[in-house]
């Protein structure tokens, strides 16, 4: 029977409605779930809401005679393929293995879709139909969109368009796009002539491509090229990854066999507010209820009384996807819109009391964006974050910290969590702004105050300086001082939550010497790791055309853990609490030669005794140190002169000594042990360093904390 609180999805549905035709039909790899964290979702009631017909066809049958495919008919205008999760990724483990379940489908089981689901789907319907026009958009088409490496074929692969041969792509955020195409579409504009609408793409046949004065061309190497050479890959990569980060892009050829894919620009960034209407269509908010005898559906029980506040992230990660689909520039839903679902949640069955996140890909990031626009306009940087934060970034948090106390005093919420995770890099922001560091400050210790269900996250990835810098992710002595602060003010307010960091293996440029470091430092703060993953590469992002190309992006050798043997020897790292895992550890760590970090990592008793050895704070101290003496060397070429002119003999140029200290370096193999920089203290502490039982040790330790170039400094004062 049908329910008139959701899109029809069969042929009993159009009889109850009296519809003899359809517009459009949206063909779904997910179940069907009508709420606004659901794609087909959203594109269904856009389309109900510009007047169409439309109607869902969600996880059809593609194995047996295509009934599925078939029971709602031709559709007026095309037909629409909105995968939904990429089924890849759905469908199996970093390792390749299969997965058994899928968080998508009710009952939380696994065989619904097909692999590769978008280009199933498509070959289907091109047979079925081959005189309807084809969409295809979502997370798995948008990211395939240019040549891209496919790691579970293990092959380069061409454009999604030119393997299912669809008539356009939408990719990315659709709303405007396809608004467009449904005005364009009333107006009897022909399918096959919708080439000038932004963020869409299309193939032609090669030498034909559309003159345009909108836009400037930027030509990719051509899919032939890029098979021939991995260098042309990554260099194409890179291309893409820059226009995706501008505010004005230019259109994106390939050519591919005899046809050319032409990518039009995306629209520029969304204005404040202007996602409100795709958040307030009139959904019914929950599975539809032909799954009822088939269990949950696990996706939405995770979001069910969650909020979205906006899209988008400008931290720029090399292994996320996010800036390619999202962009990096910020679209925020309005404060009004927000609260008027918090009331819509507060509504719902089975709500009681708690708000289980407010926030986006990243937490912390709503309604922020350049001080100065016209900097924005011009700028290609891929994160505003790393390798600093960009002075024109507005990093205030004040109209998120008002949102959370207004969703906070609703009468009908007891608590608001933040489940996504928070960029603690913006709080220990690097400023002379004392309004600013009070700014980040009070969102930090509110979010500990009364947002934490008892477990934040947050993702340092790694704590290798060398991978983290390849990852786009800060040093993770930054995570050292949050997490001091967290415990602080956890222990000042008398509660006991804990701090969870999320962590990768594998990422290109990993070596095992990288994972034995992390492995030890985790440990020495007391962490036995859990939510930790093997690095998977996936579709259009940097670390995967590393990981293919085994080069970085500006074509220097990498070193990539490929085979399994490669990867599981990297994982077991984050395991080293298990009792089967050591064995194989300690071999390894042999192997390596890393015997200080097998002791203290394999020995049960290292911590208590004090035995503390925390790498990436090592690294940074040295690097300090070397500043401070090329400060020093500078200084002395300038004021340091023969005692008597003319002694040649007895006195070397001071500036060639200088310049020679400065080519080769002088790195230091224990911060610690080193006299001179002892003695350059003053009096007679690198002389008497051994006679006292290294208690200028921990003096020049802590005199060089106190002079780290980045401090915590801000959420000390006061306390």
């Amino acid at each position: 029977m049908y329910d008139p609180r959701f899109l029809p999805i069969c042929k009993e549905d159009l009889e109850e409605l009296g519809w003899d035709y359809v517009d459009v039909i949206i063909i779904s790899a997910d179940a069907y779930v009508d709420h606004p964290c659901f794609g087909h979702a959203v594109v269904g009631r856009l389309f109900e809401h510009e007047g169409l017909r439309v109607a869902i066809l969600p996880q059809p049958n593609w194995r047996d005679d295509l009934r599925d495919f078939k029971k709602l008919g031709k559709p007026r205008m095309f037909f629409a393929i909105s995968s939904g999760m990429d089924s890849m990724v759905n469908h199996y483990t970093a390792a390749k293995r299969l997965r058994s379940d899928d968080a998508f489908t009710p009952g939380n089981k696994a065989g619904f879709r097909p692999d590769y689901a978008t280009y199933t789907y498509a070959k289907i319907l091109k047979k079925l139909y081959p005189d309807v026009p084809l969409l295809i958009g979502g997370l798995e088409s948008s990211l395939r969109r240019v040549t891209h490496y496919d790691y579970w074929s293990d092959r380069l692969k061409p454009s999604i368009l030119f393997d299912t041969q669809a008539d356009i792509l939408v990719y990315g955020m659709g709303e405007k796009p396809l608004k467009e195409i449904v005005r364009l579409l009333k107006k009897g504009v022909p399918f096959s002539s919708l080439h000038s609408i932004p963020q869409t793409a299309y193939l032609t046949p090669k030498g034909q491509i559309p003159t345009t004065k909108q836009w400037e061309d930027l030509r990719l190497a051509s899919y032939e090229d890029c098979l021939a050479s991995k260098r042309n890959q990554i260099e194409n990569c890179r291309k893409v990854d820059i226009e995706c980060n501008k505010w004005f892009q230019r259109r994106i050829l390939q050519d591919v066999a005899e046809q050319t894919v032409v990518i039009n620009p995306a629209y520029p960034p969304l204005e404040y507010g202007e996602l409100d209407e795709s958040f307030e269509y009139p959904y019914a908010r929950e599975p539809h209820p032909r799954y009822k005898k088939r269990g949950n559906v696990p996706a939405f029980d995770m979001i069910k009384f969650s909020i979205n506040t906006h899209r988008g992230c400008f931290g720029g990660c090399s292994f996320c996807a996010i800036n390619a689909h999202q962009g990096k520039f910020i679209a925020s839903r309005s404060r009004e819109s927000i609260l008027r679902e918090v009331d819509l949640i507060t509504k719902m069955d089975g709500f009681a009391g708690t708000i289980t996140d407010l926030g986006g890909p990243s937490a912390n990031m709503y309604n922020m964006r350049g001080k100065d626009p016209s900097r924005c306009q011009k700028c290609a940087r891929p994160s505003c974050l790393t390798p600093k934060i960009c002075d024109n970034m507005d990093t205030h948090h004040h109209e998120l910290l008002e949102l959370y106390r207004e969703v906070r005093n609703h009468p009908k919420v007891k608590h608001l969590f933040i489940g996504s995770g928070v960029r603690y890099d913006m709080l220990l922001q690097e400023t002379d702004d004392k309004e600013l560091i009070r700014d980040h400050e009070e969102y930090a210790r509110e979010l500990i105050d009364y947002h934490v269900s008892g477990r934040l996250k947050v993702a340092p990835e790694h704590t290798s300086d060398a991978v983290l810098k390849l990852m786009r992710k800060p040093s993770f002595t930054l995570f050292h001082k949050f997490k001091e602060f967290f415990d602080d003010e956890c222990k000042r307010i008398g509660k006991r939550q804990q701090i969870i960091p999320y962590f990768i293996s594998s990422h290109p440029g990993c070596t095992e010497a990288d994972m034995a470091e992390l492995a030890l430092e985790t440990k020495q703060l007391g962490f036995q790791l859990e939510q930790v993953q093997d690095f998977t590469p996936t579709p259009m992002t940097i670390a995967t055309e590393m990981f293919y190309s085994e080069m970085t992006p500006d074509g220097k050798p990498l070193y990539v853990a490929k085979t399994p043997e490669q990867k599981r020897s990297q994982r077991q790292f984050f395991f080293w609490y298990i009792p089967e895992n050591r064995p194989q550890i300690r071999a390894t760590l042999e192997r390596l030669k890393l015997g200080k970090i097998g002791r203290l990592l394999l020995s049960r008793s290292a911590k208590a005794e004090g035995k503390e050895f925390y790498p990436s704070k090592e690294r940074e101290e040295n690097e300090v140190y070397r500043e401070r003496e090329q400060q020093k060397r500078e200084q002395r070429a300038v004021t340091i002169v023969p005692q008597k002119s003319g002694d040649k003999g007895r006195w070397e140029n001071s500036a060639r000594k200088e310049r020679r200290a400065a080519q080769f370096g002088e790195p230091r193999k224990s911060f610690h042990s080193d006299r001179k920089f002892n003695n350059d203290r003053g009096g007679n502490k690198g002389r008497d360093f051994n006679k006292n039982g290294g208690k200028n040790r921990q003096d020049n330790k802590q005199n060089n904390r106190n002079n780290s170039p980045v401090q915590f400094s801000s959420f000390k004062r006061g306390r």
